[in-house]
């Protein structure tokens, strides 16, 4: 058994002071407000529960700040992914896992706990699969295993490069399966992950209505019941365009007509809906995948957060492209975009309250469900994602208590995390890594290797 003591801490029905909490097989056994710290406790100033980073390409951080060069005409996600390509052409095994692994330490660190790894780089340059057909999710597996992270993987269906079943392009073989090889990849990438703690789980992610079709999507939903499913979704107005053109409906729309769309699906994105694409998807009981980070850097636009969140929907965060890993700066650039967008300010709460609280607790709540965690709040038999930040902080030591949330998330930086315990692995100690240099150095050396052949 592991013993915390708090200061103060958040849960499930409320702020307390004074926590003693037990872990106990990673999960929380006891809560013990207005107590006493004992010898052997780890003491904490603040403690929260964790959120999860829902969506995530871990391998598209080694990019950062290679794509900010404006070219001839109207850059683009579409321009982007151009570029994305190329890179992807470059990446061997060994840096695949070190990239992935540095990934899961800036998460742990910036106060995640847990991943859904969105995972569609599967094969060899050419196309061609490895000697072991999952052997890029054995390394996303390895890295979890080093970091300590809650893994959810989501191995990606990636058939066709539009709507229509049209060919894949060149740069896209390496994502490449039909329903066939796909399923037997899930099925190693699953025997695999016995190797993780319990805690990680595997799920089944179509890419998108672009890159899969009615009859493979239907295949593949039947072959694999159970587990979190996760699909790009209305990222683009061109999506939505030749989605309509060629299925004969918005893309959301559509999925709910013809998916049994639920509360173990996550919508990712979801930026171009109608009024009644957006109440019928928080109707649906599907988490809404937001990446408002990526989502500005790739010029994708605002999610309609006050519709959404009226409906009852559940939404989560997720770092996507890791062009910039931040839990605080997600859920500030969320509310950011509303009231760029709206001409407005606290826009994501219903009725009166604290925006940051709305934020952080709905994102938690919300992630947890996308993962298949038991966790998002901190109670008696949940997992123990647990984040302790430092109230003496200076962007937080002027607050009350029921000030701390809307501090995080717009006034401070993810300096003030100073432990996190993904499903009681004490992972962050002191804001930092347990295994941070000997991870960084792996990345170093990844990175030297791999730009000589850019």
């Amino acid at each position: 058994m592991v013993t915390l003591f708090a200061k103060r801490a958040l849960l499930a029905e409320g702020w307390v002071e004074n926590l003693r909490l037990e872990i106990t097989g990673g999960a929380v056994t006891g809560l013990t407000p207005d107590s006493a710290a004992q010898p052997g406790d780890t003491r904490v100033d603040t403690l929260l529960p964790a959120l999860a980073n829902l969506h995530s390409h871990a391998f598209q951080r080694a990019m950062a700040g290679m794509t900010e060069y404006r070219l001839a005409g109207r850059d683009s996600f579409w321009t982007w992914r151009d570029l994305m390509y190329r890179f992807t052409a470059h990446l061997d095994p060994e840096g695949v896992e070190a990239i992935a692994a540095l990934v899961q330490m800036e998460m742990l660190e910036a106060g995640y706990t847990s991943v859904g790894e969105f995972h569609y780089l599967h094969h060899q340059p050419d196309g061609q699969p490895y000697a072991r057909l999952a052997e890029l999710s054995d390394r996303i597996m390895a890295a979890a295993a080093t970091t300590g992270i809650g893994l959810t993987h989501l191995p990606v269906l990636y058939s066709y490069a539009g709507v229509g079943e049209v060919p894949l392009e060149a740069g896209q073989r390496r994502f490449g399966n039909n329903v066939d090889r796909f399923c037997a990849l899930v099925d190693q990438a699953r025997g695999a992950l016995r190797d993780l703690p319990g805690d990680c789980r595997i799920g089944i992610a179509p890419h998108s209505l672009r890159a899969t079709s009615p009859r493979d999507l239907n295949t593949v939903l039947a072959a694999h019941g159970e587990g979190p499913v996760h699909i790009h979704i209305s990222e683009q107005p061109k999506e939505v365009e030749e989605v309509l053109t060629g299925l004969g409906a918005r893309p959301v729309d559509w999925l709910l007509d013809n998916a049994p769309v639920d509360d173990r699906w996550c919508l990712i994105h979801a930026t171009h809906m109608t009024e009644a694409e957006t109440r019928a998807m928080a109707a649906s009981g599907a988490v809404a995948g937001l990446c408002p980070i990526t989502e500005a850097n790739l010029g994708d636009g605002p999610f309609n957060g006050p519709t959404y969140l009226a409906a009852g929907g559940a939404f989560g965060v997720g770092s996507d492209s890791n062009v910039r890993i931040s839990l605080t700066e997600e859920l500030r650039t969320l509310e950011y975009s509303q009231r760029l967008r709206d001409l407005s300010r606290n826009v994501l709460v219903v009725g009166e309250g604290s925006v940051g609280q709305s934020l952080y607790s709905g994102a938690a709540r919300g992630g947890a469900r996308a993962l298949g965690r038991r966790a998002g709040q901190i109670a008696l038999g949940q997992l123990a994602d647990l984040v302790a930040v430092d109230g003496t902080d200076p962007a937080l030591c002027a607050l009350e208590v029921d000030q701390l949330l809307d501090g995080l998330v717009f006034a401070a930086s993810d300096r003030v995390v100073t432990d996190v315990w993904a499903a009681g692995r004490h992972q962050v100690r002191g804001g930092r890594h347990v295994a941070r240099e000997a991870i960084l150095a792996r990345y170093r050396t990844a990175i030297a290797e791999l730009l000589p052949r850019l």
